[in-house]
Order: C-alpha cells, then sequence, then structure tokens
C-alpha cells in the first residue's frame, strides 16, 4: 500500500502514516482528492498487516478544507450538481475512518480548517502542535459544517459551545482546543510525530478485536440506552473469550509474562 499522489502511505512496520500532500496548497482538498482519500482510508481498512493508522500533513498546515476558488468556480457556473459531489465524496471519506476496524490518530500540525477540521475530528485520537490552530470556518465563505463536523463537534464541546463554533467560525488555537476537548494533547511541534508514532505503535501491538469493538461502543453509545449498550457488552465480550488473544492474554497474565498477540486487522482469530 503507497497510497497515491496527494495522499501517500508511510510503512513503518505495523503502522501506517498517510500525509496530506499538496502543501503549496495548505493541503485544501480540489478536484478528486477527496476519493483520492477516501480509496486511501478504505484500503487501509482492509489491509490486514495495518494495526494502526497515523493522518498528518506535509508542510505547515494539517488541512486548509476545500480548495475555495475551485469550490467559487463550481458555484459561479452554477455547477451545484459537481458541488454537491464534494460532499458526498467528504462523507465517503469520514465513513471510512470511522467504519476502519483500526485505531486512526490525527497529528495535526499546523492549521486544521472547515473539512480539515472534520477530518481530524472523524479520527479517534487527536495529538496537535502548540502553534496549531483547528476552526469550523465554514460560514465565512457562506456555507455550513460538513465532513461530518454536525456529528462530532456537539459530542466533544456539547452544544453550547457548538454552536460558539459553528456560528463565529474562528479558528481555535490548539491549547484552547485541547481545554475545550477537541484534541486529546498538544505538544511542541519537534514532539508532534514521535509522540503519534508512540502512541499507535503501542495501538497496533494491542489486541485487534478490542479496538475494534471499543470503536463500535464508543459511536453505539452515543444514541443507545444503558440497556442497549449492556447488551452489546455481552455480545461483544463473547465474541472476545471465543478469540485466540484473549486465551493468549489471560494465560499471559497468569504466567507473569508479556502476551504475544495475534497478527489479525480487528477479527480476532478464533
Amino acid at each position: 500500500m503507497v497510497g497515491n499522489g496527494h495522499f501517500p502511505v508511510e510503512r513503518h512496520g505495523a503502522v501506517a502514516v498517510v500525509r496530506i500532500s499538496r502543501p503549496d496548497k495548505l493541503n485544501a482538498f480540489f478536484g478528486k482528492m477527496r476519493d483520492e482519500a477516501a480509496e486511501v482510508f478504505e484500503e487501509l481498512g482492509e489491509d490486514t498487516s495495518v494495526r494502526a493508522v497515523v493522518v498528518t500533513g506535509a508542510g505547515r498546515a494539517f488541512c486548509a478544507g476545500a480548495d475555495v476558488g475551485y469550490l467559487a468556480m463550481l458555484l459561479e457556473e452554477r455547477r451545484y450538481d459537481e458541488a454537491d459531489e464534494l460532499v458526498t465524496a467528504g462523507r465517503r471519506v469520514v465513513t471510512a475512518i470511522r467504519n476502519m476496524p483500526k485505531a486512526v490518530i490525527a497529528a495535526i500540525n499546523g492549521a486544521a480548517a472547515g473539512g480539515g477540521a472534520n477530518l481530524a475530528l472523524a479520527c479517534d485520537l487527536r495529538l496537535a502542535s502548540d502553534n496549531a490552530s483547528i476552526g469550523q470556518t465554514f460560514n465565512r465563505i457562506g456555507v455550513n459544517p460538513d465532513w461530518g463536523g454536525t456529528y462530532a463537534v456537539p459530542r466533544l464541546v456539547g452544544p453550547a459551545r457548538a454552536a460558539e463554533l459553528f456560528m463565529f467560525a474562528d479558528m481555535v488555537p490548539a491549547r484552547e482546543a485541547g481545554r475545550i476537548g477537541l484534541v486529546n494533547r498538544v505538544v511542541a511541534p519537534e514532539e508532534l510525530m514521535p509522540l503519534a508514532m508512540e502512541w499507535a505503535q503501542t495501538l497496533a501491538a494491542k489486541p485487534a478485536l478490542p479496538i475494534r469493538l471499543s470503536k463500535e461502543a464508543i459511536a453505539r453509545s452515543l444514541t443507545s440506552t444503558l440497556e442497549e449498550m449492556l447488551q452489546f457488552e455481552e455480545a461483544a465480550q463473547r465474541e472476545c473469550f471465543e478469540s485466540a488473544d484473549a486465551r493468549e492474554g489471560t494465560l499471559a497474565f497468569t504466567e507473569k509474562r508479556a502476551p504475544r498477540f495475534g497478527r489479525g486487522a480487528g477479527q480476532g482469530d478464533p
């Protein structure tokens, strides 16, 4: 898996690093870039040799969202169907990340605006450089949040703060983003990728099935009752009980040694 021109993939053992690569335009999405991104994330989701994914940007930005010049051209020419296709393709990217049966970490190395912000929010974990910023900047150009932002932001920061972020459309400095819960941790620029790789390698060494089930549990819990989640836990735990990783993990614990988990990508070998 090598990705494509705008989304090259670097492999570090079981960790894949996706680097958004259009640095001269702050990695803004143009033309078919959304489809290219979706293809990369879908392939990584199916690649059983990949157990964790890191997403970052080339150059000084994470992702500036849409290429506004390109969108302006579509709207000026009344090419609304083509503009709609951009939103649909963005939906495909977010869905691919959310459905991936492995952890995805956003390493936010600079500005993450609009769709770029929500690409980061679609990831399971977010690390940010202290010179980064993130913003729901959509209404600055007269449009509404997309790329799953209307789902992610209220759940991360609550409805009142979400209203502030959506309506004022300000870029939020990394430290403030960490304080309100948009990102997990803020570090110095030189520490960003080392920490992202440390986290990814740690998660890649974990048993794959519980990682997949944790992602599913978090998504389900936002719209489920306690009873529904208790039922999910029973079914998920039985799936784990029947896996080789659970047998290995419990045996290793009793034998006071490090476990040697299997190399599957989220299924849990029986």
